[in-house]
């Protein structure tokens, strides 16, 4: 009966600590944002078949309910990825998603030469220039990695970013703590300041 207690309360540790990882990721570099025309960048993940696979699926989807209410008509929805596996690329298998399955009918731009998330924001930059808003939509770690990247290449642009609603309480929460680990591993690079939060 103890070891099972012991191993309920681990587990919901577990799942606590990710969840609070990935709320705490999706919040940090990002501000209160300004007024003007917004864009919402969503980064691919290696798809090597025609189709979209379920992560891109969800970032998609992240991607469309990033765009602020009554705003669909003047956000511009950019996928950024290329090809990978001499397959389709990221950006156009995740926009033919938005439009072939879900349906958006708002305007989407394509950068589909990026193999990294460095490159990722590289080649979006010339997209962002005129926007007020920027969002960038990804798992929370993916995403925070992109905007200290855009904080490092582009500190004017960076200072646009808000919030993506790519973190939702309970959503992926069973593969929650593993993102956290990876996170971990991937945001090892940032510094303490482009990690913490910006409440």
């Amino acid at each position: 009966m103890r070891r099972r207690t012991g191993l309920a309360i681990a587990g919901a540790a577990t799942l606590a600590w990710g969840e609070w990882l990935n709320w705490r990721w999706s919040r940090a570099l990002v501000g209160n944002g300004g007024g003007g025309a917004e864009a919402v960048v969503v980064l691919g993940y290696r798809n090597p078949q025609a189709g979209a696979n379920v992560i891109n699926r969800w970032r998609v989807r992240a991607g469309i309910r990033s765009i602020t209410a009554g705003r669909a008509r003047g956000t511009r929805l950019i996928f950024s990825g290329g090809a990978t596996s001499g397959g389709a690329a990221e950006a156009q298998v995740m926009a033919d998603y938005a439009t072939s399955v879900l349906g958006f009918d708002g305007t989407v731009l394509l950068e589909d030469r990026s193999g990294t998330t460095w490159e990722n924001v590289t080649n979006v930059i010339p997209l962002l220039e005129d926007v007020g808003r920027i969002k960038i939509a990804s798992q929370p770690a993916h995403a925070l990695k992109a905007r200290a990247y855009l904080r490092r290449q582009r500190p004017d642009l960076a200072e646009r970013l808000v919030r993506a609603d790519d973190y939702r309480p309970g959503e992926w929460i069973v593969v929650k703590p593993l993102l956290a680990l990876y996170g971990l591993w991937a945001l090892r690079g940032l510094t303490a300041g482009e990690r913490k939060p910006s409440l």
